[in-house]
């Protein structure tokens, strides 16, 4: 018996650990989907970086309570899968509500974002935001507008400036 109550506690720690140390979590009810659509949402979850896991309700709801985050535990109810993404905050979102926009047996539940809990609403709103590298270019867009602007003034100056001088 000591032994099970052992395993269970270390099943807890690992959910809390994971919890703690993802950027963005994501939990979704995927009830209704068949093996090969499961294995197909691992696939694209993995090659993103993202852990996907099924655990036990009662066990993710003992590691949000030692956590703090006990505002998700109305969402772990019924076959709930768990996407904890260390890296990126967006492609969970983005994977997810892409696969549950194609199969709609996948339910995004809930999340938390950087510590915080999200609601459905907030995760899509996430899923639309662009890639880190289509923020960062926007941003370096954005810094060099003025730069080129300027290149762009100047050479027109210098180009009238010959004409006349011709």
């Amino acid at each position: 018996m000591r032994a099970v109550i052992e395993k269970k506690s270390q099943v807890v720690d690992e959910i809390a650990s994971k919890l703690q140390d993802s950027q963005s979590t994501i939990v979704v009810d995927y009830r209704g989907l068949d093996v090969s659509e499961v294995t197909e949402l691992r696939k694209q979850l993995r090659e993103a970086g993202v852990d996907f896991k099924v655990y036990k309700n009662t066990m993710a709801r003992r590691a949000t309570e030692k956590l703090g985050l006990t505002e998700l535990d109305e969402q772990l109810v019924g076959p709930t899968a768990i996407a904890f993404s260390n890296e990126d905050v967006v492609a969970p979102a983005k994977i997810l509500n892409k696969f549950a926009k194609d199969h709609e047996a996948l339910e995004i539940k809930a999340g938390v974002i950087e510590g915080r809990i999200a609601s459905l609403e907030e995760i899509k709103a996430l899923a639309e935001l662009p890639s880190r590298e289509g923020l960062l270019s926007m941003v370096l867009s954005v810094l060099q507008a003025p730069i080129r602007n300027f290149a762009l003034a100047t050479k027109a100056v210098a180009d009238q400036k010959e004409e006349q001088g011709a």
